[in-house]
């Protein structure tokens, strides 16, 4: 069994550290002074109380608690609760990838990396997190919570995720299908994948997720190999998931061919995202983790 430390990094941590995963778009729910609501005025339906954490509404003092307990509460209501914030970890067999000589990370070990870092960065604001981990129409579902037990949870759950079976395949319309279901109030929604499958339905069911409110990311995970096609020799290539047979080829042959298809790849699904409203980031695992997180959170927090 795994255990919490192994996808919470201090490394990726540290680099986080007093940053935050902002909402861009109106969500619902908030926390007073960062996050946008689209509900005005006050809710009349009271939810339940919590203990006054600074920056909060002074005048959401429940006094006639504080005189029973001699403690701050303030008073939340339906419409004001906390942000949630939806974590989905591709971990179908494509996610395995990772060099032979292991210099670098697997595609999935890197989206745990930085899954886990984000969920504790959400809890830490007092909003809401909850845990996706999807492979082929089998997905293990962590409801959103936050609290030191909760990130622990999480992170315990990411760390004993292992890559699907390899006869699986990926089918990532289903799970554009389940999120749709699932999150039903406008919401932050971060996928984590290398996105491996027919292009269209991603592209398609990206829109869906786009166009149901939700303030979607996507993270984009691929590996220096797959980037840069750096084979230049003969050498033999396995399909990690359905697909042809082994084959033995010269790589330098298909090399201009590989590229011109991955950038074509790449640059349709951060244009189309773009163009729905989502958030592309790619995340190149040659990379270290905290650093590309780091530079994408502090860039978002100065274009909301």
């Amino acid at each position: 069994m795994s255990t919490q430390g192994d996808v919470l990094d201090p490394a990726v941590l540290d680099r986080v550290a007093g940053l935050e995963l902002a909402a861009r778009k109106v969500v619902e729910g908030f926390v007073t002074g960062r996050h946008d609501s689209p509900f005005k005025g006050s809710s009349v339906e009271f939810r339940q109380h919590r203990e006054y954490a600074a920056g909060d509404d002074l005048r959401r003092l429940d006094w006639k608690v504080f005189a029973k307990k001699d403690r701050f509460y303030v008073r939340e209501y339906e419409e004001e609760t906390n942000v949630k914030a939806y974590l989905v970890v591709d971990t179908s067999r494509s996610m395995a990838y990772a060099p032979g000589d292991g210099s670098r990370p697997s595609k999935l070990r890197y989206a745990k990396l930085v899954a886990a870092s984000l969920a504790k960065l959400v809890s830490d604001a007092r909003d809401l997190v909850a845990l996706a981990l999807w492979a082929h129409k089998d997905t293990k579902f962590i409801p959103p919570k936050n609290g030191e037990g909760h990130v622990h949870e999480i992170a315990t759950a990411l760390a004993d995720a292992q890559p699907a079976d390899a006869a699986s395949g990926t089918d990532l319309g289903a799970l554009f299908e389940e999120l749709a279901a699932k999150v039903r109030h406008r919401s932050l929604v971060v996928i984590l994948s290398d996105l491996f499958d027919d292009r269209t339905k991603v592209l398609e069911g990206l829109a869906r997720v786009a166009q149901r409110g939700h303030d979607a990311i996507v993270m984009h995970v691929l590996d220096p190999d797959e980037l840069n096609f750096p084979f230049d020799r003969m050498t033999r290539f396995e399909a990690l998931e359905a697909g042809p047979l082994p084959v033995t080829v010269d790589a330098r042959a298909l090399r201009e061919a590989y590229l011109a298809e991955m950038s074509a790849f790449t640059n349709d699904i951060r244009a189309r995202c773009l163009a729905a409203g989502v958030d592309h980031l790619l995340l190149d695992t040659g990379q270290d983790p905290g650093t590309a997180l780091a530079s994408y959170l502090a860039r978002r927090l100065t274009t909301r």
